[in-house]
């Protein structure tokens, strides 16, 4: 490395030094109602079936994909 590389890496990230980034002003609180057992069953079940079963098809027809018709 030449001795211009740390100089002109300075003078490219000089201007994304000085830019201000807002920080979020967030606040947790408890949650107003509790979810049951029932719920969270039914919400994970759910994500799971729809990422699974159209990957889970993709995978049991990769065959097909793979012919030339």
């Amino acid at each position: 490395m030449s001795v211009l590389t740390p100089m002109l890496l300075r003078g490219l990230t000089g201007p994304a030094r000085r830019l201000m980034v807002p920080r979020s002003q967030l606040h947790s609180k408890p949650p107003r109602e509790q979810l049951g057992t029932l719920d969270i069953a039914i919400g994970l079940t759910s994500c799971f079936l729809c990422i699974l079963v159209p990957s889970g098809w993709v995978l049991s027809h990769l065959e097909s994909y793979k012919k030339r018709e």
